[in-house]
């Protein structure tokens, strides 16, 4: 379901990107030629790939391209400090959230300024799309030509490696000096945004029919199937075939959810790109046949975009994205079957923030799940993009909506972004970073291990298996994690996560739940090939999980839980909320590997063995913090735990 030409676009970025940001960062810091005395210069709108080593070309003048004005919160340290205090213990002001209409009464911008930023845009040629109701993002459409007359710049084709073609400034923007207080950041004049990715990216889906014939080898629980034609590299009980998916009673059992946990009273939002249109009626066909719960009338809607959806050629097609929905629809609907849940859409990949932000603004649903994030570490990143995501999370944090990101499924960035840089808005100090887990259940719903999601894969040869080595070594997938190249390690992380790893960074996962494809989640979809079903993986299946429990320690305290770090990191040490996750040596065989994230698999049918977290890259799971699960993996008493906090 991935398209794999534009995946490999993407990936082709990073190999120059970290070359090219000193010289990108200097290029950025000159005076923007003509600048005129009535502007000032919007510092963060050049990303670090857009160097003029790798410029190439002019843009077309007569393309259009999208483009979100981000309005600045008016005493913006004060509204920082005020999330901070709602989302801390012992403090005077905890849990004492504001609603969306104070938030915007005390800190947005001013109709008055909207008014002014809105004629001037127009004024410029330019139309506007949307203002978002939390008077923050103003969305607007032009030709490349009326962007650099109205930001006064000049927008250029970069290639920064390989094939790749991207549209960024090639010098700062500059606004009305009258406005420049006003416009916090501007986003969407380069092409970082469409770097971004479904996180979604492993899956063994298959039309009904093939799908029915892989249930002769794939195991219903871990060791319920195990092939010994094969060389059995691990002792009994310690190597399965891989799993067929576990089904909703399953997952709902390895996190000790009880019948009373279902997320009652509470809204959860999805943000993603584009919308797959038979998506209720697909979890409930998916319901029926693996023993879920059916969607009530009402319990499911979507937010489109105002425009619709366009399709971009820049993006991953709309068929990727309708995995995603599928699966964090389901997932979270698993975890919490009595929550409403709504999908906030975006127009394509790069209007995600526009989504995220419509979901923030109406502020109904208190607890969001993003399974989504940029291939491009957040170091490289144009800090306009940054600033962007750091206003609204610090909205949702006031407002006491719980917002969660997948970390990515690229492990350490290795042939995708510099070693050890986390995914980004994951990496964000006001996000909750999920990371990933491959778990054993048993034949009765219990818990026979679970160990970080790090895969190797090997293939057979002469009867025994040998560890790939394509261009990514054995690398077979794994969670994202790693120290941020920007942001400062928070206060919540301290004490906790080793000073020698952090080196005052803000580091990620913060926690972790099921990812690994190997032993995934059982999902149902409607496609071109009609209803395929199988296992899916990812950590954007467990951002839903962790989203679904989230929802049902809601339920369990019957208030917002607001901003989650803070607590998460209190429950470390607490075995009956949070179990430690360590390395396992187990692993699973697979007549095929599936191929996601710019990895390389070998092609066609054959046996393969996947190791569990082995270290194929630079992170592992091991005791206390790690990079991988971050303080670790939700266990029975975790929404107990998380509901008193």
């Amino acid at each position: 379901m991935k398209n794999k030409r534009l995946l490999a676009r993407s990936i082709a970025i990073s190999t120059a990107v970290a070359a090219a940001t000193a010289a990108s960062t200097l290029h950025a810091s000159a005076v923007p030629v003509g600048l005129a005395n009535d502007h000032a210069v919007v510092a963060g709108a050049v990303p670090a790939w857009a160097s003029p080593s790798t410029r190439v070309a002019d843009a077309s003048d007569s393309e259009q391209r999208t483009v979100q004005v981000g309005l600045a919160l008016r005493n913006a340290g004060q509204a920082e400090e005020l999330a901070r205090q709602v989302s801390t213990p012992a403090v005077a002001n905890f849990g004492r959230f504001l609603s969306s209409h104070e938030f915007t009464r005390r800190f947005a911008a001013s109709e008055h300024t909207v008014d002014e930023v809105r004629t001037w845009l127009t004024g410029s040629g330019l139309r506007v799309r949307e203002v978002a109701s939390n008077r923050r993002l103003v969305t607007v459409t032009g030709s490349v030509r009326q962007l650099e007359a109205t930001f006064h710049t000049s927008l250029a084709v970069f290639r920064p490696s390989g094939g790749v073609r991207l549209v960024a400034p090639e010098r700062p923007i500059s606004v009305p000096s009258r406005l420049r207080a006003s416009i916090l950041a501007v986003t969407g004049l380069d092409d970082s945004a469409a770097l971004t990715r479904p996180a979604s990216t492993q899956n063994l889906l298959k039309p009904a029919a093939k799908a029915a014939a892989d249930s002769t080898f794939c195991s219903r629980w871990w060791g319920d199937q195990n092939n010994t034609a094969v060389p059995q590299k691990y002792p009994a009980g310690s190597q399965s075939n891989r799993l067929c998916g576990y089904t909703p009673a399953q997952v709902r059992a390895m996190y000790g959810q009880s019948a009373a946990n279902t997320g009652a009273g509470v809204h959860v939002a999805i943000t993603g790109a584009y919308n797959l249109t038979t998506a209720e009626a697909d979890t409930n066909r998916w319901a029926a046949q693996f023993g879920g719960t059916p969607l009530a009338a009402g319990q499911y809607k979507v937010v489109a975009p105002p425009d619709g959806y366009r399709d971009n050629p820049n993006c991953d097609a709309p068929a990727a994205w309708n995995g995603e929905q599928a699966l964090d629809l389901q997932a979270v609907h698993t975890m919490a079957p009595a929550a409403s849940v709504t999908w906030y859409a975006g127009a394509d990949c790069t209007e995600l923030y526009g989504a995220l932000n419509r979901a923030i603004a109406a502020n109904s649903a208190t607890v969001i799940s993003n399974s989504w994030g940029s291939l491009v570490g957040d170091a490289m990143l144009p800090q306009a993009a940054r600033d962007q995501m750091g206003a609204m999370l610090v909205q949702a944090a006031i407002q006491g909506q719980s917002v969660l990101f997948s970390t990515g499924d690229t492990g350490d960035g290795t042939g995708t972004v510099s070693r050890g840089v986390p995914q980004f808005p994951a990496s964000h100090p006001w996000a909750t970073a999920v990371g990933g887990t491959s778990v054993g259940l048993g034949q009765n719903n219990g818990v026979l291990f679970t160990t970080g999601w790090e895969s190797s894969g090997n293939t057979l040869v002469g009867g025994q298996w040998r560890p790939q080595s394509d261009a990514d070594g054995a690398f077979a997938g794994g969670a994202g994690g790693g120290r941020s190249g920007v942001f400062a390690q928070p206060s919540y992380q301290r004490g906790v996560v080793p000073d020698t790893y952090a080196q005052g960074r803000r580091t990620v996962p913060d926690i972790a739940a099921l990812g690994d494809v190997y032993t995934g989640f059982v999902i149902g979809l409607t496609t071109s090939e009609g209803w395929v079903y199988g296992a899916s993986g990812g950590t954007s299946l467990a951002s839903p999980l962790m989203a679904g429990l989230t929802a049902n320690a809601q339920q369990s305290r019957g208030a917002r839980l607001g901003f989650l770090n803070g607590a998460l990191y209190t429950m470390w040490s607490n075995t009956a909320a949070v179990v430690d996750v360590t390395h396992r040596a187990a692993g699973v065989w697979t007549p095929r590997m599936p191929s996601f994230g710019g990895v390389t698999v070998p092609p066609g049918d054959g046996d393969y063995l996947i190791d569990f977290d082995t270290k194929p890259q630079s992170i592992q799971s091991g005791p206390g913090w790690d990079p991988v699960t971050g303080v670790g993996t939700p266990v029975a008493g975790f929404v107990a735990a998380l509901a008193r906090r």
